[in-house]
Parts: C-alpha cells; structure tokens; sequence
C-alpha cells in the first residue's frame, strides 16, 4: 500500500470544534533540553515507523540543532507522561504542528480527542497572531487520526505520495 499524507490546515481558533473534556489530561510546557522529549516521541512514532524510531545520540542532536525554536508541549495524563506536542512557528504567523501523539500505553482511552483539542488551543497562543494552524499526517499513522483532526474542525489543502523509504518525525 503506498503511503498518502494529507496536510489540513485551521485558519480561524473558531473553526476549532472541541472534544468533550477529559478529567486528569493537561498539556504543560517543556523545556527543550527535557531529557524526556526523545524518548517519548521516539515511543509515540515507533508503531509508525517515524524516523524518531531509530535516531542515534548523534542524530538527535542534529534534529535538535535544526530547529532551536521548537516548542514542546507534554501531555500529562494522570500525572503519567501520555504524549507529546511540538509546535514550529513559520512565517511569522503560521503555526505547524510538527508533532502530535500519544504513547502507545495510552492509545484506544479516549484521550486522543480532548488531548488533540488541549493542543490546537495551544496553537492559537503560541504568537499574539496566529493566521494559521496546519499539520500533516500519514495514512501509515493511527486508522484514528485523521478523522480526529477533521471532527476537531481542520480541512484537508494537499495530499501527496512521497516516494518509498522517505520516514517522518
């Protein structure tokens, strides 16, 4: 089966339709030296076959370096790290979420939709002017996670087929 990935985009904080809240999730921000971050978002990506998989040492530091201001978010559920946010500013007033995923320990709990919702609010404030919020995802990522974006209020702009061996996060 050939991968698709399908890049949806928000460009009004009221297009966001939110998911019923979810007692115990918070979304609380990390610091980028977290030791926490490359070990979560390696075990959120692994089922799917991100690249955040199988960095070495080396090129986690390199993808640290390629981008210093990224901002990471944890979502805590239950005191538990869940999952994790990664925002990356572009263009003075577009927002990517360059990351979103729960661990596998918490997939299929009914978090990923308010933990989604906790994360596109976190969107709109990450510049006092947001124009738009946009993120892609896989058709090798969870069978849920498209829908969730769409039932959260993003619409889809571009699809796209990337060539075999080409591995994201």
């Amino acid at each position: 089966m050939h991968e698709t990935i399908t890049y949806v985009e928000m460009t009004a904080e009221a297009d966001l339709r939110p998911s019923a809240p979810v007692a115990g999730l918070v979304l609380e921000q990390l610091d980028g030296g977290a030791p926490l971050i490359a070990p979560t978002l390696a075990g959120i990506g692994g089922p799917y076959g991100w690249k955040s998989a199988s960095r070495t040492e080396e090129d986690w530091a390199a993808w640290f370096a390629g981008n210093p201001d990224r901002r990471f978010w944890l979502l805590s559920w239950q005191g538990k790290p869940a999952g994790l946010v990664i925002y990356d500013v572009r263009n003075g007033s577009e927002v990517e979420i360059e990351t979103f995923g729960l661990l596998p320990e918490f997939v299929g709990k009914g978090l990923g939709g308010y933990a989604l919702t906790l994360g596109i609010e976190r969107a709109w404030r990450q510049l006092p002017e947001v124009s738009r919020v946009w993120l892609h995802t896989s058709s090798k990522d969870h069978p849920n996670a498209l829908p969730n974006y769409q039932r959260r209020g993003f619409r889809a702009f571009r699809t796209e087929q990337p060539a075999p061996g080409d591995a994201r996060a």
